[in-house]
């Protein structure tokens, strides 16, 4: 399986921290600043009214502001596992449906203990939620019931890490990034590294919207998989998508100081393809012409991850390539 990317330093001279507090102000500071207002709108309103029909806008309004922060794996993502906490997806083993239905079972008093954070991560987060919102074998509770009191408890959890990550990234993280180098910094030893740190999480980024989202259900000709797209149930697949590749077109062009054009341009086919393809949860995988067109977004993906190692990386003095150990 192909590994997650890593970077490595060329020897060629680049700027000190090209792009960095570009990244921070005008990409990540906004977007986990929305993620957290989205999160509290989203357990306001659950507080407010639990029930699916009710939650559901605020729930796809949070989704949207998880996409754009979710590529930023490094720092406030990383720590106490918050980025597996708020969307514990690929869910290989089905975790998630069964950890739910476990709890709706046994009307686990979790629900109503304040520490929702103690439950297993599978849980936790935006697709523990999305089952109960829109999984017909759970989402027709009513108010009072023992659901209820668990879509509430999880829509506060996930207000919880919405706030710890955008006040981590406002009063530390943003720190780290921009002192690289500086005495006293033990995480970043040289501008490079946030510069390599950030461009990795692009390049991850966009190897995770080609592999995984798009990769996951298509499976292969004779197997495919639509019943593993991302999001199915609140049928966001194709939609996480493009919003993927919009959150991280902003991230490249704030990461690199120079003009991207054939970036842009590879963006720009990327997210023409996604917003043409008319098949919100993947299901035309199962045709052998519905297959051909999402293979099709997939390679224009991959175009755009080639592109920015063309364009982008030179500019930070940063290249990458795939940890061998891992195997393809």
């Amino acid at each position: 399986m192909r590994s997650l990317l890593t970077a490595t330093f060329l020897l060629s001279a680049a700027p000190a921290l090209a792009g960095v507090s570009e990244v921070i102000n005008d990409h990540a500071l906004p977007g986990t600043a929305r993620f957290a207002e989205a999160t509290a709108a989203l357990d306001s309103a659950a507080q407010a009214d639990c029930t699916s029909a009710a939650l559901q806008p605020s729930y796809q309004d949070a989704f949207d502001a998880w996409l754009g922060i979710a590529h930023l794996t490094l720092g406030p993502l990383e720590e106490d596992g918050r980025g597996l906490a708020i969307a514990f997806w690929p869910d290989a083993r089905g975790l998630v449906g069964r950890s739910v239905a476990r709890l709706v079972a046994d009307e686990d008093p979790i629900a109503t203990s304040g520490d929702y954070a103690e439950v297993s991560i599978a849980a936790r987060g935006l697709f523990a939620l999305e089952r109960l919102l829109y999984d017909e074998g759970f989402a027709d509770y009513a108010t009072g019931s023992y659901s209820c009191a668990l879509v509430r408890a999880m829509s506060a959890d996930l207000a919880v890490l919405g706030r710890e990550v955008a006040t981590d990234w406002r009063e530390d993280f943003a720190a780290t990034l921009s002192s690289a180098g500086e005495a006293g910094n033990s995480r970043f030893l040289s501008p490079r590294e946030a510069s390599q740190a950030l461009y990795t999480a692009l390049a991850t980024g966009l190897e995770f919207v080609a592999d995984q989202r798009l990769g996951r259900p298509m499976g292969n000709f004779d197997a495919p998989k639509p019943q593993v797209a991302e999001a199915r149930r609140s049928v966001r697949s194709l939609r996480n998508v493009a919003l993927s590749l919009e959150a991280l077109r902003d991230f490249a062009r704030t990461l690199s100081d120079q003009p991207t054009p054939e970036t842009d341009a590879a963006f720009d086919r990327a997210l023409t393809a996604a917003r043409a393809l008319e098949d919100p949860v993947f299901a035309g995988v199962a045709d052998p012409l519905g297959r051909i067109r999402v293979e099709a977004l997939q390679n224009d993906v991959r175009a755009v991850l080639e592109t920015v190692g063309e364009e982008i990386a030179p500019a930070l003095g940063v290249t990458v390539g795939f940890n061998s150990a891992d195997g393809d």
